[in-house]
């Protein structure tokens, strides 16, 4: 079956520049950067400028972040260390503008979450579970997919369809009580 990370990204010069930061909102599969560019164009009007820092990462971009410190282990970086969905297309990093410097403290991001949810995107501050505990808050992060669905991801099993909706699928998710 066809999808944007075979018929894009895997031919995309990007896929083969290991460490190279991809701001391309082209690297995006097509329905999360609608969504991407809705959600920064809501936040602007509110109040909230944004610029995409990054979209693909490669494999090797995200073991030297993981290296760095950049994540830390648990449960959720686990899977982010081992991949990410930034190198499938379907995460952005958003930095939130103060006049022309980026917020990197993420205590100004608290709007993201009721903006995804809005959007149809996964924060990377509760990771689409709000009343779990989370060790780990990425604060910048958008994701088109949520967490438990990364592993078929990864393995090649799977790979979200035109309209696809990652807030009822997590939803759908906890009420079959998987």
């Amino acid at each position: 079956m066809s999808n944007f990370y075979q018929d894009v990204i895997v031919k995309s010069p990007w896929f083969q520049e290991a460490h190279k930061v991809c701001a391309d909102v082209q690297m995006l599969e097509p329905g999360f950067r609608a969504r991407v560019m809705e959600f920064m164009s809501d936040a602007a009007k509110a109040g909230h400028p944004l610029k995409v820092l990054e979209t693909y990462r490669s494999q090797a971009r995200q073991s030297t972040l993981y290296a760095q410190g950049r994540t830390a282990p648990g449960k959720v970086v686990t899977q982010l260390r081992t991949v990410g969905v930034h190198g499938y297309g379907l995460a952005a990093d958003l930095g939130l503008l103060q006049g022309s410097t980026i917020d990197w403290t993420g205590e100004h991001y608290a709007f993201f979450q009721a903006l995804c949810a809005k959007h149809k995107m996964i924060s990377g501050i509760d990771w689409g579970t709000p009343h779990a505990r989370h060790t780990f808050h990425d604060w910048d992060h958008v994701q088109g997919v949520p967490v438990f669905r990364q592993n078929a991801l990864f393995a090649g099993q799977w790979y979200p369809g035109p309209g696809y909706d990652p807030i009822q699928d997590q939803i759908d998710h906890h009420i079959a009580g998987a």
